[in-house]
């Protein structure tokens, strides 16, 4: 059970509305009034951003059921909001809550470029695409202030490194050049994540995130630029966008998108309460309906954690969703599979007095 909001604090274009604690917590904090009829100022909660030095910055991974083994990901925490981010529960390692401070209180490694660059350098390394973004959106709003992006790929782009990229954050564009570079070189990708067309409902899902329209604005300028670009139609959730397979995948093709993928919602661990309680604040009517058509896709659970399994779900339903994705993606003619990437030119960036190879 969720603890009550705080009536000190205002929110403004949150996805949660609590802070409950992690699960390794040992104590709960609850607030009791003390009796006194003193009204107080509500403070407005505001992102608070702050800097850590890791050690590394390629984070590898052997989960079966992701099609990279390496990934980056430049923040810790969110600033979107969105309230269904199977990312929420990493920030329970910090000793921050899944809720409130999941989507406040970010941190950033600014130093992300020249740790990269140390990386691809070591002796023993071998190229493989790196996925950008796989955790928490790298171009979430704060990005546009410091700008950690640039300096990564002015890296991949200098060691002829491939990478891909999914996001929601229109702060991409203002990389589009070198995108593109990377992209004429065979050594791009970008996923755009489109979970609904209707603003209103994007709005409460996805409070900070750009809206729909603006995802398929982003489509159209990074295909334009020949970016290869993959729509996910993700979170697919059941009753809210479930019926909208079809437009967004309709609506993305005629924006440029030319592969699609599709990945059903997933509420692990201290997701699942915060979803439960978004349901009961923005869609009380739906609750119920939703969560059991979830739980039908979960063998009865709100979250199925299997390898295999936690990405598609499983029964009836959760098989006539991925059938409708597929016949649509057929008919709209989104190419099968996604393009590879060309990891035979990876080096070493050439230094100043270098003399130029013959051959």
């Amino acid at each position: 059970m969720l603890p009550p909001r705080n009536p000190d604090l205002r929110l403004k274009a949150r996805g949660a509305d609590t802070r409950p604690e992690g699960r390794f917590e040992r104590h709960t904090r609850i607030r009791e009034d003390d009796g006194w009829d003193i009204p107080e100022d509500q403070a407005l909660l505001r992102t608070e951003v702050t800097t850590e030095q890791p050690r590394s910055i390629i984070t590898r991974n052997s989960s079966p059921d992701i099609g990279f083994d390496r990934s980056i990901n430049p923040y810790r925490g969110c600033e979107h909001g969105c309230i269904y981010c199977y990312a929420r529960p990493s920030h329970a390692w910090l000793g921050l809550s899944p809720g409130l401070d999941f989507e406040t209180k970010i941190t950033a490694k600014p130093q992300a470029a020249a740790l990269l660059a140390r990386e691809l350098a070591r002796p023993g390394y071998r190229p493989a695409p790196i996925a950008l973004g796989t955790n928490t959106d790298p171009y979430q709003p704060v990005e546009a202030r410091l700008a950690i992006m640039p300096g990564l790929l002015r890296v991949l782009r200098d060691w002829n490194h491939p990478a891909t990229l999914i996001t929601r954050g229109r702060t991409v564009l203002r990389d589009l050049d070198l995108w593109a570079e990377m992209a004429a070189r065979d050594q791009a990708m970008i996923g755009v994540s489109i979970t609904t067309l209707d603003a209103d409902l994007a709005r409460a899902l996805e409070p900070r995130a750009p809206a729909p329209a603006i995802r398929l604005r982003m489509i159209r300028e990074l295909s334009r630029a020949g970016i290869p670009v993959r729509v996910m139609v993700a979170p697919v959730i059941p009753v809210l966008t479930e019926p909208e397979i079809e437009a967004i995948l309709t609506a993305a093709r005629e924006a440029g998108a030319s592969t699609a993928s599709m990945i059903a919602l997933r509420l692990p661990h201290e997701v699942a309460p915060l979803f439960r309680d978004w349901l009961e604040r923005h869609r009380p009517g739906m609750a119920a309906h939703v969560m059991n058509r979830v739980q039908a896709m979960r063998g009865g659970r709100d979250n199925d954690p299997r390898f295999g399994h936690r990405f598609k779900g499983e029964g009836v339903e959760a098989d006539l969703a991925r059938q409708r994705f597929r016949l649509a993606r057929r008919r709209l003619g989104y190419r099968e599979g996604s393009p590879a990437l060309d990891c035979s030119r990876f080096g070493p960036p050439p230094r100043a007095g270098d003399q130029l190879s013959l051959f």
